[in-house]
């Protein structure tokens, strides 16, 4: 497994290594004893799917309040997206910048994006599916949201704004300095 630090160094981009042969491939996706010797060390307890049949399809920018603030592991299994992470702890000497990487069924990485951040993600390809893990249960009421383009962020994307498909409640989604996000910078 190969991991780097993103210029958020809290946001991991973890690669799993594949084996490979005339069938097919081999690959250890997730290892818990692997993953907490580069720091991701919190239990996962729901995972997630999802399908974006079209390009464009922008899902975020999403998180969730404590106490059910979830860290994500993000990997693809068949497309491509652009995933984003945005510091959302008051404190943190990066809050409101954001990282992102693309994640693709080819390049086989995973993001590592912890508690405290948004996160959010453009299919890049049609027939997306990306699977996350979790470290904490949905909760609608702690749920909260972000605009995607949110001019404070000046989050680069590689789609434009005339080609988003974006769901109902995504495109309602106040701006960052508006949104009732509350998260805390340990150090």
């Amino acid at each position: 497994m190969h991991a780097e630090r993103l210029a958020i160094p809290d946001v991991i981009l973890v690669t799993p290594a594949r084996f490979e042969d005339s069938r097919g491939f081999f690959s250890e996706t997730y290892n818990q004893d692997q993953l907490s010797k580069v720091g991701i060390t919190l239990p996962f307890v729901q995972d997630n799917q999802s399908l974006s049949r079209q390009k464009g399809v922008v899902r975020g920018l999403h998180c969730q309040l404590a106490p059910y603030e979830q860290g994500k592991l993000v990997r693809v299994t068949r497309g491509a997206i652009w995933d984003v992470a945005v510091d959302a702890r008051t404190g943190s000497p990066t809050y409101g910048q954001w990282v992102a990487a693309e994640l693709s069924a080819e390049n086989w990485s995973q993001l590592w994006i912890p508690p405290g951040f948004l996160h959010g993600f453009v299919t890049l390809e049609e027939n997306t599916e990306v699977q996350y893990k979790c470290t904490s249960l949905y909760s609608k009421p702690s749920e909260r949201a972000v605009i995607w383009n949110c001019p404070e962020l000046n989050i680069t994307w590689p789609i434009s704004e005339a080609d988003a498909v974006l769901s109902d409640k995504d495109k309602i989604a106040s701006h960052f300095s508006k949104a009732d996000i509350s998260f805390s910078y340990n150090g």
